[in-house]
């Protein structure tokens, strides 16, 4: 081989191996929501969230006093579960979702977490350490949980010091990256105490400094974003025109003001939207798979915009039918459960592909 023929081959291998570098390291780019608290007899002594409640309505008593749901084949989800009725502490099921994951092309699994000692933290060890073998990073998703900032801080410097130091626990920066769900409910002058680098008991340049990512509903949450010290803001959720944030017509303006203000905005994305189960009185809500045609433009309105992040919800909330899980068809007396059609790994197949579509093109 001559001198020229090798020049030429050690750039084609230098060219390959970058680009495969740079997809991997692009996999966080799009992090998908998770939820590890359901249970099983078998695992845990009894059923933990197949059995939901029927949610009453917030003011038509007409919807009050439903009862729940047994577990088995009579769940509180739209559609079943191709692993049925498992529990999230089963190491075996770990496995496997962490499989699927790595299959749909997601590089970040944001998972749920209720706080210290929580059904969502027993088994977040086992998560970090499965994760990882995959080549996985594992995010939270705050939930709220706590009821004031002072205990809010307590929570995430446990949360922080117990786990941050595992290879898969997903930093940005050397920083961790925390989505804190509902932090409308907190006013944000409380926030900023917290969140401002001048604020009275900020933990900016501490040990538990993060990327704090806030939730946005209305559209009034420009004032909120304006001055509670978030790094950040996501729409999470998954019915289109649902609220100001999820309706993708408002991403542009979501991203204008993100850069504008130098923060971080995350379209969230999902397959579909189906939870009358446990919200009978929801149907409004409702919106149709339409056989992945509902994914692909919720996930084109996002690209478009060129976000740093997209976020899927989900990967396996179940009672809100956002799952992109494997369902299967069944059938419990007179209800039917919705599903895929003939491929039960639809979603999975199609997070891999519309993954594929958002990194080439950054």
């Amino acid at each position: 081989m001559t001198y020229f023929n090798r020049f030429l081959l050690l750039i084609v291998i230098t060219l390959f191996f970058s680009k495969s570098t740079a997809q991997e390291k692009s996999k966080d780019k799009i992090q998908i929501f998770y939820y590890g608290w359901y249970g099983n007899p078998a695992t845990d002594g009894d059923y933990q969230h197949w059995n939901h409640q029927i949610l009453p309505h917030w003011s038509n008593p007409k919807w009050n006093n439903l009862g729940h749901y047994k577990g088995g084949d009579d769940i509180g989800a739209n559609f079943y579960p191709a692993l049925g009725n498992y529990s999230s502490n089963d190491p075996h099921i770990i496995e496997k979702h962490m499989k699927m994951i790595k299959e749909s092309g997601v590089g970040v699994v944001v998972v749920s977490w209720l706080g210290k000692d929580s059904f969502t933290d027993k088994s977040l060890g086992r998560y970090l350490d499965i994760a990882d073998r995959f080549d996985l990073k594992i995010a939270f998703h705050i939930e709220p949980f706590y009821t004031n900032t002072s205990e809010f801080k307590d929570q995430i410097s446990y949360l922080i010091k117990t786990y941050s130091s595992h290879h898969a626990f997903y930093k940005k920066e050397g920083k961790p990256l925390l989505y804190v769900y509902d932090s409308y409910k907190i006013p944000k002058e409380e926030w900023a105490k917290l969140l401002s680098g001048k604020g009275e008991e900020t933990i900016r340049n501490t040990d538990i400094d993060a990327f704090y990512i806030g939730l946005w509903v209305e559209k009034n949450d420009a004032a909120f974003f304006d001055t509670a010290g978030f790094d950040g803001f996501y729409t999470y959720f998954a019915s289109e025109g649902f609220v100001y944030g999820s309706t993708v017509s408002n991403w542009n303006f979501l991203s204008g003001y993100a850069k504008d203000h130098h923060l971080i905005f995350i379209p969230c994305v999902g397959p579909g939207y189906s939870d009358t189960r446990i919200r009978p009185w929801n149907e409004a809500n409702f919106k149709s798979r339409d056989n992945g045609k509902y994914y692909e433009n919720m996930f084109d309105a996002a690209i478009k915009v060129n976000p740093d992040f997209i976020g899927i919800t989900s990967f396996n909330e179940w009672h809100e039918g956002t799952q992109i899980e494997p369902a299967v068809p069944k059938k419990v007396g007179s209800f039917k459960y919705e599903d895929y059609g003939k491929d039960p790994w639809l979603y999975i197949k199609e997070t891999k592909r519309l993954t594929e579509k958002f990194l080439k093109k950054r």
